[in-house]
């Protein structure tokens, strides 16, 4: 939430000072009513359009604050068959999981199905490589089941 903010600050700064150039310029008083009353609306509008945002899914290509996450666990994912692959991601290192939506594709789909079965089946979770950034073909799976905890060493019980 704490971006968001600044994000809207930023938004309300940029306004200001736009509304600032337009009232203080030569022109009719009617003008500069009305550069005013856009910078408002555009506040209004910013403001309305970060809230609505909060709780949509963000595509994963238009992620730029953590394209440095190297894995993420993936929490849980809905499959919308021609539409979007929906996921919901904390990445290492993160406080708290945000929502992903990845484009449809039936690799894709077979694969995260895959990786949360055999997670499933061995107690762990299913994690999602490079999931910030350009995936290039390295032969590695996009999503896979954590190998499980090695087991602690035997203790000798003998006196």
């Amino acid at each position: 939430m704490g971006s968001l903010i600044y994000l809207y600050a930023a938004v309300v700064l940029i306004a200001t000072a736009l509304a600032w150039i337009a009232v203080r310029s030569a022109g009719r008083m009617s003008k500069r009513l009305g550069a005013l009353a856009l910078a408002l609306a555009l506040m209004t509008v910013g403001y309305a359009g970060l809230l609505e945002l909060l709780g949509r899914p963000k595509p994963v290509e238009l992620e730029w604050g953590r394209t440095s996450t190297q894995e993420a666990v993936v929490l849980a994912a809905e499959l919308r068959e021609g539409q979007a692959i929906y996921l919901w991601l904390r990445g290492d290192g993160a406080a708290e999981p945000l929502s992903y939506r990845l484009p449809w594709s039936v690799d894709q789909a077979k694969s995260l199905m895959e990786a949360i079965r055999r997670a499933e089946a061995s107690g762990t979770v299913t994690r999602m490589r490079h999931p910030f950034s350009d995936r290039q073909d390295d032969g590695k799976p996009l999503f896979y089941a954590e190998p499980q905890a090695a087991l602690p060493p035997k203790q000798d019980l003998d006196p």
